[in-house]
């Protein structure tokens, strides 16, 4: 009894831990991603170049702008050969990060 109380302990507080590490992961980001409006107007002003100019090895599935260090980045979930992954370009270059 005594051991099945530790393991579910154990187990609750791993579970917890994941759940915090996760949040706190993807909260900010989400946070410092731009709306739509403000994408067109990051573009309009030149400050991120047009998603069409922008060169991947793959297809975008999606795409976010998102203020990073000071600057904008676009944040994509490509598909390349199968597999997806996450591309960050500085949105004013296009130059991968």
């Amino acid at each position: 009894m005594r051991h099945q109380l530790h393991d579910l302990l154990s187990r609750s507080l791993m579970a917890l831990a994941l759940a915090t590490a996760v949040f706190t992961w993807s909260a900010p980001a989400q946070a410092a991603c731009l709306s739509s409006s403000q994408t067109r107007q990051a573009v309009a002003s030149g400050q991120a170049r047009p998603l069409g100019s922008l060169r991947v090895n793959g297809q975008i599935l999606s795409a976010k702008l998102c203020e990073r260090g000071g600057g904008l980045v676009y944040v994509l979930s490509v598909l390349n050969n199968g597999n997806v992954s996450q591309v960050t370009l500085d949105a004013r270059t296009g130059r991968r990060l």
